[in-house]
């Protein structure tokens, strides 16, 4: 049902030391390998939240390669889209905040995600697909970006599945901002769903109001385009003018990796539960059903961010979580 195409990336986070106090000698750093990346990371969730997912990359050898296909499987994802690679896996060393935000230094030279080829793209794509997702760094990173781009504009005419895209950027990856921008301009034209932060915003259009983006880029050819920003309301936009802000719930975050993807899977969830399939049934959608699609996503978010590393909420956390909301 749901189709999650993109890149699979080991998250090293700093782990706690045993006898690091004050009278200790100096110890090296340590860290510990998370399973991540923007498509593992939404196709775990949205499978932990009981949907049919398939995942669609390119997984490099070794250890990281098995661990990667371990947890895909372990969380009930659909593993038959996963092609072997002889590219190396990509890595990033995960850097903290006091309040948990995260920062990113990728080590991801001639790595695996970025080398799709059509007839990978043709073999991989599962055929019960009803909503694509692509996004981040392998959407508009090349060779591969275009081809990706190339058959979600084919889903979008033929109208056999509901397009997300999520720019998701990683500025020290970018080699050519000029060019990264106009592949994230087509995709975000192409698709009938476009989930973007505000982080995102500032680097595709510095200082620009996000009332404003939200909305002009609702008009560009979107059914939904949905802006977060942090624990602030996040934004709706619909093509008809309708912006929808909705408040997320409050928690101790332990840190933010993969909130974002949390939230596009919990969405995704929703518009599977709602039947909301297609565009035009998208676009039909009662303001008031997509509000209440949009606090669960933004609910699966935040039990996303009490735990450490991508580790999004099962259904039944997000069923025990919903009952006992009562307020932002």
């Amino acid at each position: 049902m749901i189709t999650v195409c993109g890149e699979l990336v080991v998250d090293l986070i700093p782990a706690a030391a045993a006898g690091s106090g004050p009278d200790d000698p100096p110890r090296p750093p340590q860290y510990a390998a998370f399973p991540g990346g923007n498509a593992l990371n939404v196709a775990v969730a949205a499978a932990r939240l009981g949907n049919v997912t398939h995942l669609m990359s390119r997984v490099g050898p070794g250890p990281f390669g098995a661990l990667f296909r371990d947890h895909a499987a372990r969380s009930g994802v659909a593993t038959d889209a996963m092609l072997h690679a002889r590219e190396p896996v990509t890595l990033a060393v995960v850097e903290l905040a006091d309040d948990g935000s995260a920062s990113y230094s990728f080590h991801s030279n001639g790595a695996a995600d970025w080398q799709w080829t059509p007839a990978e793209l043709e073999r991989a794509w599962p055929a019960d697909t009803r909503i694509v997702h692509v996004g981040s760094i392998s959407s508009w990173t090349p060779p591969g970006s275009r081809h990706i781009a190339d058959l979600v504009s084919r889903v979008r005419t033929d109208g056999s599945a509901l397009v997300s895209f999520d720019p998701n950027i990683r500025a020290g990856l970018v080699g050519s901002p000029d060019a990264v921008r106009a592949q994230i301009d087509d995709l975000r034209r192409t698709a009938d769903i476009v989930k973007v932060s505000s982080e995102d915003l500032e680097w595709l259009e510095p200082d620009a109001d996000l009332d404003e983006v939200a909305l002009r880029w609702a008009a560009d050819g979107p059914a939904l385009v949905v802006v977060t920003d942090g624990g602030e309301p996040l934004r709706a936009a619909r093509p008809d003018g309708t912006l929808l802000r909705r408040q997320p719930p409050r928690v101790t975050v332990v840190d933010t990796v993969g909130a974002g993807d949390s939230l596009a899977a919990g969405l995704f969830s929703g518009l599977v539960a709602s039947g909301t399939l297609s565009r035009a049934t998208l676009l039909g959608l009662a303001d008031e059903a997509l509000a209440a699609l949009l606090d669960d996503a933004a609910l699966v978010a935040a039990l996303a961010c009490t735990r450490a590393g991508a580790d999004p909420p099962t259904l039944a956390e997000l069923v025990a979580a919903r009952a006992g909301r009562v307020g932002p």
